[in-house]
């Protein structure tokens, strides 16, 4: 992947995307994928924002059941299938235990099965979810030792699907985006539309990294900026989508591990969360809390990391409570929401696309709301939308391609065939890289053979240095929160120690070109990241 912004020319593209989070991405792969000459911009690094945000889950909707919405619950579902066909390396199915059900949560389950009757049909036979289960008192104390015994009855298994790192899925779908020619660049921050006629033809945009301006032009310009959509669109100086945009909190915590091999849920008056196993650790989330503040000053604050262990305490602590000084690692995001008035837990999900030639400003779409197991159809209505303006486009192929990287059609075979080939490296670091980069493991194990100093294991998880530097060359990670943080999982599960840290920063330098105070600033910058709020 090259930054096409590095090496900008007075060009004209067909589509300019804002925004290089899932919806982003998906939109310039989509458009990609038709034949259309597309460049795509990010102010910060690809999935950095909200999709970085998330539970790590590829889920079908099922508690949107409750406000009735089944439409987004058979597409969610649909979704879920294609997610795993078109990215069978980083989509699992998964095991979803929710203790003591309700009468209406056991309708619920049922319904979510029969809602999904093509859950079956997945290219992968190994993907296929199987339908829900009961399980009695003893089952769930064996199962999950750590759920509160008093008033426990039972629970209910269903089935949903884990992204085992979605930071890399979305990059995947760049990479794919790319492969179809699409241009791309991070670190490029839209500052403002170019007018001709009382329309948009463009975008003006800073290169952070140098601090370059550049004019790009397009016969259409899709603002998929997610939080950032409406100050976006004030940019415009109008859009009916502008004010309706809610933002709503979600944070994750890692600690120690608290489950076995299937995610615990249950529900509260504040709506629901999940223990979710990950890594050999276990993910707490996510919460839902409206933020009333700009995007840019937000922040994970050690009130609401303490608002969330005092709910999972009440159904999950026992006499081994989560303390504080137990989070390893917290984060959050900001999920842009449509809607007025009412509690925010009660918004819908659903996505909306503004053409704005219907208010006046025509070449502008902005494409709301969504999450993130729905960003391929969105893109797809998105491109529907693009239709009425660039005029008949090919097909949409994107639910019937594999993404770059992701060209398996039998994953485990596939984790098999990597463990025989590559004995000279550890069996956790192959399936490791098996996993997170499909058939572009190889490359990573290349350089790593060539310099036997980038073979250095880094975790428990087997990765090595080779990954840093692999992100840096091949992926367009520019800083080194890019690197630990969305293209490795190094400080994913909170800080990785200060020599590890150091090693990872020296290497990434050396690939970057980084003086010793840059590189300095750097590891700072992401211990800062790292480090978890005062309580």
């Amino acid at each position: 992947m090259n930054r096409f912004i590095d090496s900008c020319q007075d060009e004209t593209f067909d589509m300019l995307v804002i925004g290089g989070g899932i919806t982003g991405a998906c939109v310039a792969y989509d458009a990609a994928c038709r034949g259309l000459k597309v460049a795509l911009v990010e102010k910060s690094d690809f999935g950095g924002a909200t999709s970085a945000a998330t539970s790590k889950v590829i889920h079908g909707g099922l508690r949107y059941l409750k406000t009735f919405e089944f439409g987004l619950v058979r597409e969610s579902l649909k979704e879920r299938r294609v997610m795993g066909n078109i990215a069978p390396n980083f989509i699992y199915p998964t095991a979803f235990m929710f203790v003591n059900p309700t009468f209406v949560m056991k309708i619920g389950l049922c319904l979510y099965d029969w809602i999904a009757f093509d859950k079956k049909f997945t290219w992968d036979k190994s993907k296929k979810i199987p339908n829900h289960y009961s399980l009695s008192r003893e089952e769930v104390i064996r199962q999950a030792p750590n759920a509160r015994r008093e008033g426990l009855k039972g629970a209910w298994v269903y089935y949903d699907s884990l992204s085992i790192f979605p930071e890399r899925l979305t990059l995947a779908f760049l990479k794919s985006a790319v492969h179809y020619g699409a241009k791309v660049s991070n670190h490029a921050r839209m500052e403002g539309f170019v007018m001709e006629g009382g329309r948009v033809s463009g975008i003006v945009v800073r290169d952070l990294l140098n601090n370059q301006i550049h004019t790009l032009k397009g016969k259409l310009t899709v603002n998929c900026a997610g939080p950032w959509a409406d100050m976006v669109l004030k940019m415009a100086g109008k859009g009916a989508a502008q004010d309706s945009i809610r933002r709503s909190e979600g944070i994750h915590l890692i600690v120690r591990n608290l489950v076995g091999k299937q995610a615990v849920g249950t529900m509260t008056r504040a709506g629901h969360f999940f223990l979710i196993p990950w890594r050999n650790y276990s993910l707490i989330g996510t919460t839902d809390k409206e933020y009333p503040g700009t995007p840019d000053d937000y922040h994970v604050t050690g009130k609401s990391i303490q608002e969330l262990l005092d709910t999972v305490n009440r159904d999950f602590g026992n006499d081994n409570p989560i303390r504080y000084g137990d989070v390893l690692y917290a984060y959050g995001g900001l999920r842009p929401l449509l809607g007025s008035g009412g509690d925010i837990h009660t918004i819908t999900r659903k996505y909306e696309i503004y053409d704005h030639a219907d208010e006046g400003l025509p070449g502008l779409i902005t494409a709301e709301g969504g999450k993130y197991t729905t960003s391929r159809n969105l893109a797809q209505n998105v491109l529907k939308a693009a239709e009425k303006r660039l005029g008949k486009l090919q097909p949409c192929l994107t639910h019937k391609k594999r993404l770059v990287g992701s060209e398996i059609d039998d994953m485990e075979g596939f984790i098999e065939a990597v463990k025989r080939e590559n004995r000279d490296f550890s069996e956790k670091t192959v399936v490791y890289l098996g996993r997170n980069y499909g058939t572009e493991y190889d490359r990573v194990l290349k350089m790593a053979r060539q310099d036997q100093a980038l073979a250095d294991v880094l975790n428990d998880d087997g990765e090595i240095l080779a990954q840093a530097v692999y992100a840096a060359r091949e992926e367009m990670a520019r800083t080194l929160a890019d690197v630990v943080l969305r293209r490795t999982g190094i400080c994913t599960l909170g800080h990785p120690g200060k020599e590890i840290l150091n090693k990872v920063a020296a290497a990434v330098a050396r690939e970057l070109k980084w003086d010793g105070e840059r590189t300095e600033r750097e590891v700072e910058e992401v211990e800062k990241i790292l480090k978890v709020p005062a309580a």
